[in-house]
């Protein structure tokens, strides 16, 4: 039974969640009560409670007794839940998100690919190089070239033994699906390249704090002047048709 309703929580946390980041629910306007979202769902007070809890502490929602439930602006919510990440990323693109992001990446992982030439953990550095082997595999159509890209960055967040890193790898994983198609695209290609992540792998793997750090860095920052170049262009094309 508890399991059963852990998942009513979980599907009403999402259905909502979705609902307010695409705007069916705004700040300017009472969220609906709490007997019309029982009804609308079919579940009991409890189950429903505990859903709005889990958004409240996505920043989504904000409960108080006698004020009812309102929807916060979306300057409170938390960017840094996968949750609320693949829900923006779920409604119209935005490339301004995308660019953000990127300038997240970029001021983390050359740190983290860093930390990871630093560390002596062969079990984790090994999984760097086992994203390495799927890339590879990828370009000759063996593996899933996204999934196989997302590994590879994971691998090095989790490799750089850094707890609040390491954190952010289902964000990363999130956001990523967007990013890498994205940038890709604009590359003219439709895989990564993979010796640009070998020379990181193997940087980390030698010890090579200063090219792996700048070897990721060269990465993130050819990501984000594409996607720079891709707003431009975009706003360029928009004033143009005005």
């Amino acid at each position: 039974m508890r399991e059963n309703n852990r998942s009513l929580t979980q599907g009403i946390v999402q259905d909502l969640g979705q609902a307010i980041v695409c705007g069916t629910y705004s700040s300017d306007k009472p969220f609906p009560i709490e007997a019309e979202l029982c009804t609308q769902f079919g579940v009991s007070r409890s189950v429903l409670r505990e859903a709005v809890k889990m958004l409240t502490s996505k920043g989504l929602l904000s409960a108080r007794p006698r004020q009812g439930t309102w929807v916060q602006p979306e300057e409170n919510w938390n960017l840094l839940d996968p949750s609320v990440m693949r829900w923006l990323l779920d409604r119209k693109f935005s490339i301004d998100l995308l660019l953000e992001f990127t300038q997240v990446r970029l001021a983390i992982e050359p740190q983290a690919a860093e930390f990871a030439a630093l560390s002596s953990n062969e079990e984790l550095i090994a999984n760097i190089d086992r994203a390495i082997d799927r890339m590879d595999a990828a370009a000759r159509g063996d593996d899933d070239p996204l999934s196989s890209d997302i590994a590879f960055h994971v691998a090095v967040l989790e490799a750089s033994g850094n707890r609040f890193f390491i954190q952010l790898r289902d964000l990363i994983d999130t956001a990523l699906r967007i990013s890498i198609r994205f940038t890709n695209q604009h590359k003219g290609v439709p895989l990564a390249d993979v010796d640009a992540h070998r020379k990181v792998a193997t940087a980390i793997r030698e010890g090579d704090v200063a090219t792996a750090r700048e070897a990721m860095k060269a990465m993130l920052t050819e990501a984000l002047d594409l996607i720079t170049q891709a707003k431009a262009d975009r706003a360029k094309s928009e004033a143009v048709e005005v």
